[in-house]
C-alpha cells in the first residue's frame, strides 16, 4: 500500500523532527550553551542597516505562519466549521482547539498535491544548491499561485486591480502577488458564507417547527433551543453529518 503525497510529507517531516532531536538532546544534556544579547553603538551606516534587516526578517518570520495560512485552503473550512457549530447551537461544543486543528489537517490535506510539488521543484533544488534563494521563491510561488487562481474569482480580482490603479493584466502571469492574495481572501470568505448559508437552512427549520409546536403548546417559558439542541444533535448525528460536511469542503476545492 502506497502512502499519499500528503502523508510523505508529513512523515518526512516528523522524521526530520526526530533525527534533530534525536541528535541534539545528547549534546544539550553535555553543554548547556550560553546565550549573550549585547547592543553596542554603530560604527557606521552599515551596521544600522544590518541590524533594520535583522529586525525586518525577524518580524517576516513571527508572520509566516499567518501568511502561509491566509494563501491556503484554512480560511473556507475553518469558517465552514464555524459556522457549523453556530447552526447546530452547541455554542462551545466542538471547541475552537479543536474545530482550528481539523482545519489544519484538513488544509494540509487539500493542499498535499500543491505542497508536494512546491518541495521538488523549489524546496529540494535549493537544499541541492541547485538553484539560487530568489528563483526558489518563485518556483515555490507558482503553485500556490495556481491554487489561488483556480479559486479566485475574476470579480474579486478586478476589484483589487481597479484599487491599485495598474493597467488591465493580460494574462494570470501579470497578476501581481499584492492583488492575488487578497483576491483570494474575500473569494474564500464569499464561499464560506454561502456554504454557511446552506449548512443553516436544516437546522433552522428544526428550530422554527419546535418553537411553533411550543407556542401552540402554550409553553411561552420554556426556551426553544433547550428542546431543539437534542433534535439538531440527533438529526446531524444520523445523516452522518461531519462526513458530509468534510466531503463538501474537501470536494469544493475541485
Amino acid at each position: 500500500m502506497t502512502a499519499s503525497p500528503g502523508g510523505r510529507i508529513v512523515v518526512g517531516a516528523l522524521a526530520v523532527m526526530t533525527l534533530v532531536l534525536t541528535a541534539t538532546v545528547p549534546v544539550m544534556a553535555q553543554t548547556v550553551p550560553a546565550i549573550r544579547l549585547q547592543v553596542d553603538a554603530g560604527a557606521d551606516g552599515g551596521d544600522a542597516a544590518v541590524s533594520l534587516q535583522l529586525i525586518l526578517l525577524l518580524t517576516i518570520l513571527s508572520l509566516a505562519p499567518s501568511i502561509l495560512i491566509m494563501m491556503t485552503s484554512f480560511t473556507r473550512i475553518v469558517v465552514v466549521l464555524s459556522f457549523l457549530r453556530q447552526a447546530i447551537g452547541t455554542q462551545q461544543m466542538p471547541p475552537n482547539q479543536l474545530i482550528i486543528g481539523l482545519a489544519l489537517f484538513l488544509t494540509l490535506f487539500v493542499m498535499a498535491p500543491v505542497l508536494e510539488r512546491v518541495n521538488d521543484e523549489a524546496l529540494q533544488p535549493l537544499i541541492e544548491d541547485e538553484i539560487p534563494f530568489r528563483e526558489a521563491i518563485d518556483r515555490g510561488m507558482a503553485p500556490m499561485r495556481e491554487f489561488m487562481l483556480r479559486q479566485t474569482r475574476q470579480k474579486d480580482m478586478a476589484l483589487f486591480v481597479r484599487m491599485a490603479r495598474m493597467a488591465r493584466p493580460r494574462n494570470h502571469s501579470e497578476v501581481p502577488n499584492s492583488v492575488l492574495i487578497p483576491s483570494f481572501i474575500i473569494s474564500e470568505l464569499r464561499t464560506a458564507f454561502q456554504i454557511g448559508f446552506i449548512l443553516f437552512i436544516p437546522f433552522l427549520v428544526i428550530d422554527l417547527v419546535v418553537a411553533s409546536i411550543l407556542l401552540s403548546m402554550g409553553m411561552m417559558m420554556l426556551p426553544p433551543i433547550m428542546v431543539s439542541l437534542p433534535f439538531k444533535i440527533l438529526l446531524f448525528v444520523l445523516v452522518d453529518g461531519w462526513n458530509l460536511t468534510v466531503q463538501s469542503l474537501v470536494g469544493s476545492f475541485n
